[in-house]
């Protein structure tokens, strides 16, 4: 079993991509996160004004989990295109980001975690560039890191250029 973090990102697809082309067959967990909305306003601070009631908190964290479980079941097909054999599966973010890949490779067995180098763009990119960097001071088996066709085209490029 591996655990494939996806979040639609292209550095995940290329992740999944990655995986197929190295584990073709194996079995995957296909790992999306959401974030519970008081974890967001908690950290972030933002929107300190409007503090929704009990039920619209509920329903903004359904809403949450049903995107996180539609870009789950998005990594799946990927996955399965990819030549594995995945299943999907959402979790909420504990402490972390990375402390809830490292919890959840845990509890799937996975013998590897596989997650692109950045998530989505702007300034979540900036946050989830870090994950990958987390998740590899934490964890306790393989994680292969994979960054998108583009990133890897420029680095590739600017070594060119180097050289």
């Amino acid at each position: 079993m591996i655990l494939l973090c996806y979040d639609g990102s292209p550095d995940s697809r290329s992740a999944v991509d990655r995986a197929g082309e190295l584990m073709p067959g194996e079995p995957a967990t296909v790992l999306t996160v959401w974030e519970p909305f008081i974890e967001v306003i908690t950290r972030t601070g933002a929107g300190m004004a409007y503090w929704p009631d009990g039920a619209e908190l509920d329903q903004i964290d359904s809403a949450a989990e049903q995107s996180a479980r539609a870009r789950a079941d998005e990594g799946v097909e990927h996955a399965r295109r990819a030549g594995l054999n995945p299943w999907a599966h959402t979790r909420a973010r504990g402490a972390t980001i990375a402390e809830t890949i490292v919890s959840d490779a845990d509890e799937v067995e996975a013998k590897a975690i596989i997650l692109g180098t950045r998530g989505l763009t702007g300034l979540k990119s900036l946050m989830l560039g870090n994950v990958s960097h987390a998740v590899v001071q934490h964890a306790d088996r393989p994680v292969i890191i994979v960054p998108s066709p583009e990133i890897a085209a420029k680095r590739a490029a600017n070594r060119r250029r180097a050289e």
